[in-house]
């Protein structure tokens, strides 16, 4: 592979590390989501401050963790407490600045299902279940997911809503009394969406090299709005992949 070609889950995880920068509280979960924050602290974001749900506070890891019970979490954290602690005290009073989800299903408003795919009663799919990402989707000043785009996950209305995004549109937020801005962005292999200050609608803000609008639109389960300042994402460096590898091990 040379200095310039990169994966469909290289230019997720660099595209979502772009977005962090140092002066963050950053929930962290394991997956893309820990290989992006990993990668924004060892370029552009040397100080920011991550947190994973196990209860390590601002943990340095050496390694990707393998898990949120890895011991390389602990070892390099500048404290550890306890898992409620963590929901209690730091996530739910709006205390952490952005949390990543992923999604097995993604509807245009950014409501998240990982719950069952099908009718609750009788699904077609269990899926592993909610986890800490209501309360994260919830209270987290922000929120960004990374979800490979299909119309399997990219669907008009989710079969269950495991965690809120912008409900139906514009207030269903404050009405639910949820304290973050929600999801602020999507990232996937093909492009960049972010709701539309108006109407609360994932809207195409950017696409990545090689990707074009039909691409996008044809992975996506209803008629997908696209910015009129449309922009293209910038191809990772050949700095950003080399950390990055390093980092995975490719």
């Amino acid at each position: 592979m040379t200095a310039t070609a990169y994966t469909a889950d290289e230019i997720m995880t660099v595209a979502a590390a772009r977005s962090l920068t140092s002066d963050m509280a950053c929930f962290v979960g394991i997956g893309l989501p820990s290989t992006a924050a990993n990668l924004a602290r060892r370029t552009h974001a040397p100080d920011l401050w991550m947190i994973y749900e196990s209860g390590t506070l601002g943990t340095e890891p050496d390694t990707l963790p393998l898990s949120i019970g890895d011991g390389v979490l602990a070892d390099t954290a500048d404290t550890v407490v306890s898992v409620p602690e963590i929901f209690n005290y730091w996530l739910q009073p709006g205390r952490i600045d952005v949390g990543f989800l992923g999604a097995a299903q993604i509807d245009r408003y950014a409501n998240i299902n990982t719950t069952v795919i099908g009718d609750y009663a009788d699904p077609k799919v269990r899926l592993p279940g909610a986890g800490g990402a209501p309360e994260i989707a919830a209270s987290c000043r922000e929120v960004i997911v990374i979800v490979r785009q299909s119309r399997r996950a990219f669907v008009d209305k989710v079969d269950f809503v495991t965690s809120v995004g912008h409900g139906g549109g514009p207030g269903d937020r404050e009405r639910l009394g949820l304290l973050g801005k929600g999801p602020t962005r999507v990232i996937t292999d093909l492009g960049i969406l972010e709701p539309d200050p108006n109407t609360r609608e994932l809207t195409l803000v950017s696409v990545h090299p090689g990707t074009t609008v039909a691409d996008v639109r044809a992975a996506t389960g209803w008629d997908l709005a696209v910015a009129p300042d449309l922009a293209a994402t910038e191809a990772p460096t050949a700095s950003e992949l080399s950390v990055l590898r390093s980092l995975t091990g490719a």
